[in-house]
């Protein structure tokens, strides 16, 4: 029984001895990188071309739930579509969202229904609907602005 017990002992001092030699392995964070996977235009009042954009489609509840988290960068014709299966009011938040973004929420017939500009990152607030949505569309910050998008204006996406 002594026997057994020195060579238990000598076994776990082995392994733990082993365990301290291990060299260290660095964890690499893979970047979110944008992958287009469909064209969308924005039309003023007047039904005219004013901005097209190369956007990702957010269409899972994965994807709807994660949206532009953990992204450091965003070119300024890049965007994503939050297309949800029904009409709603609908909360965002910039949780993990390093970037700001312009936020606006379409209805089910593509219009602008509201705009959010200039979001803060990492802002948990909710960033609600101010009428049913069945659409989010994230751009990057400043873009609304620019183009003087304005609620009642529409948009039209079509898939890759």
């Amino acid at each position: 029984m002594k026997l057994k017990s020195v060579f238990l002992i000598l076994g776990v001092v082995f392994f733990l001895s082993a365990c301290n030699n291990t060299p260290s392995r660095t964890i690499k964070e893979a970047s979110v990188v944008f992958k287009k996977e469909a064209s969308l235009v924005i039309f003023n009042l007047n039904g005219e071309l004013i901005k097209e954009y190369d956007i990702e489609l957010a269409d899972t509840p994965y994807e709807r739930q994660t949206g532009l988290m953990y992204r450091t960068e965003m070119n300024s014709h890049n965007g994503m579509l939050f297309i949800f299966e029904d009409s709603a009011i609908r909360s965002f938040y910039m949780k993990n969202t390093l970037i700001s973004l312009d936020l606006i929420f379409l209805n089910e017939s593509l219009e602008i229904i509201s705009i959010y500009k200039n979001t803060t990152p990492y802002d948990e607030s909710s960033i609600p609907s101010l009428a049913l949505a069945k659409y989010g569309l994230e751009l990057r910050s400043g873009q609304s602005e620019l183009h003087q998008f304005t609620e009642g204006m529409k948009i039209k996406y079509t898939e890759l």
